[in-house]
């Protein structure tokens, strides 16, 4: 038995719910996300704002797609309800970034301008130049857009320069000793 597979995800009232064959959609005040799931494997019951996920058929393979089925529900459910949010720091002298509608021009140490063009579905506030808040009712598409974020310049852990999420803890490395 799966031990997340077999809580109950509790609805807000302000998200709607509706199943069709093997593709729950989900409204809410924050956005809409739909997710597919294999109906020959699991059966989704909705009943008083609880949603429970029921396997078919107790296999091994079952029990491990059962609980990621169940957190991607639930992720979802805390999307368009609450929505996903992230602050990235950049770290060093002279590192910047400027928004330009959905573009993001850093100045991170290179000899030139690197932009990133944000996707639709995440909104991005820049604060004082060096944090940038990230929002989006769809935390897979929040994290990739961190990871590559973060991809453009990793932090070296001698200075710690680079970009960081918030709270992100970096092992500080001893320089050469004479």
């Amino acid at each position: 038995m799966s031990k997340i597979g077999k809580k109950y995800i509790l609805v807000p009232k302000e998200v709607k719910i509706s199943i069709k064959d093997n593709k729950i959609s989900f409204e809410g005040p924050k956005g809409k996300k739909d997710i597919e799931f294999n109906s020959k494997i699991f059966k989704i019951e909705n009943q008083d704002s609880k949603i429970s996920v029921v396997p078919t058929d107790e296999k091994n393979q079952n029990k491990v797609l059962w609980g990621l089925t169940r957190s991607l529900i639930n992720n979802a459910v805390i999307g368009v309800s609450k929505g996903y949010e992230n602050t990235i720091k950049l770290n060093g002298v002279g590192f910047r970034a400027n928004q330009k509608g959905q573009i993001i021009q850093f100045q991170i140490g290179y000899s030139h301008d690197v932009e990133y063009s944000v996707p639709t579905g995440v909104t991005i506030k820049i604060e004082k130049q060096t944090t940038i808040i990230l929002n989006s009712s769809d935390k897979e598409l929040l994290g990739k857009v961190v990871a590559d974020l973060k991809s453009l310049k990793p932090v070296e852990p001698y200075k710690q320069k680079g970009i960081t999420s918030e709270g992100q803890f970096i092992l500080k490395k001893e320089g050469k000793k004479k």
